[in-house]
């Protein structure tokens, strides 16, 4: 039985790593920041979440007793890796598209990083506005 836990472990850790590498990888070469954006919360996470799952086994087996450490740790970064990727998404779409250029998105709606009903964006859009359209008195 010891055998078993030995592979798994080691089963997990390689799988990390290789995770981990084709993560770091893309983030590297990817041509674009939208498309440089899937390599860590994707594949990095999943990485880092497989060494954190094989050191969690490790010491349920090796040490003989429960760390919740690790499962906290993983399951916090499962859950912020997509948030900030969608932070980041936002911003890039903010910056870098104009309103005119962005495909339209499904449904009814419009971009709400566009539209000036948005909270993150009212600001930046009053501000934009004032740049661009010309004053009555000018």
């Amino acid at each position: 039985m010891e055998l078993f836990w030995d592979i798994l472990i080691s089963a997990l850790l390689v799988i990390g790593g290789i995770f981990g590498l084709v993560g770091s990888f893309g983030l590297v070469k990817l041509p674009d920041p939208m498309t440089r954006l899937h390599a860590p919360t994707k594949a990095a996470t999943l990485g880092v979440g497989a060494i954190l799952i094989a050191s969690m086994v490790w010491f349920a087996v090796k040490q003989g007793h429960v760390t919740l450490h690790e499962l906290m740790v993983t399951i916090f970064i499962f859950l912020t890796a997509p948030i900030t990727a969608h932070f980041i998404s936002k911003a890039n779409i903010f910056r870098d598209w104009p309103p005119e250029k962005l495909p339209k998105p499904a449904g009814e709606g419009d971009w709400a990083v566009h539209t000036a009903d948005a909270d993150t964006s009212k600001g930046e859009l009053a501000v934009e506005r004032e740049k661009n359209i010309p004053h009555e008195n000018d």
